[in-house]
């Protein structure tokens, strides 16, 4: 069960498809010239980093399916410093309007990691100072991350995708991709 695999360091404000219907803003076609190749779950167009591009539907649905529960690790800028009730919060579960969210893995990350620079930059408020966390998913709702931190008091102010499943963006500057292959069958 082959498959062609290709990682892209999604830039932000990129949608997470080959096309534009209002053919203004910038797609996944813009960085990726390989042809029957299809991104495997989605990234929301103002987030960064990892997608996974295959021409295998079997592995797009092991990516994206939430019956797989493959994990996805978040590095997110949030507002504030989250103490250890905030982040023991995000670990057990959080609820949302859509129900409660399975527990994640969750970390500070000390020191701030070296991120590229984002165009255009984060809001930023000299009275108000801000801090990573690391966020590792199991599930894949719309806009999870920004919705787990701002319901602990935390809005997400950058969020980058850096893992999905075995796949990282080590090496990858903002829009660059490479094809790789997988080290184990999935």
């Amino acid at each position: 069960m082959g498959a062609r695999v290709i990682l892209l360091n999604k830039p932000f404000n990129v949608l997470c498809q080959f096309t534009d219907e209002t053919g203004k803003r910038r797609t996944l076609a813009d960085y990726v010239k390989v042809k029957g190749v299809y991104a495997a779950g989605r990234l929301d167009y103002d987030s960064e980093g990892l997608v996974v591009l295959t021409d295998a539907g079997w592995l797009q649905d092991r990516i994206a399916s939430p019956k797989f529960k493959m994990p996805k690790i978040y590095w997110a800028q949030v507002e504030g410093i989250p103490d250890d009730t905030a982040l023991e919060r995000l670990a057990a579960g959080v609820k949302l309007n859509d129900g409660l969210t399975l527990p994640a893995q969750v970390e500070r990350l000390e020191p701030d990691p070296e991120v590229w620079e984002r165009v255009p930059p984060i809001r930023e408020r000299k009275s108000i100072p801000t801090a990573w966390i690391a966020l590792t998913l199991r599930e894949g709702r719309n806009r999870q991350v920004r919705r787990m931190t701002a319901a602990v008091g935390h809005p997400t102010l950058r969020l980058i995708r850096t893992r999905v499943g075995e796949w990282g963006i080590e090496g990858l500057r903002s829009g660059e991709w490479k094809e790789t292959s997988m080290s184990v069958e999935l």
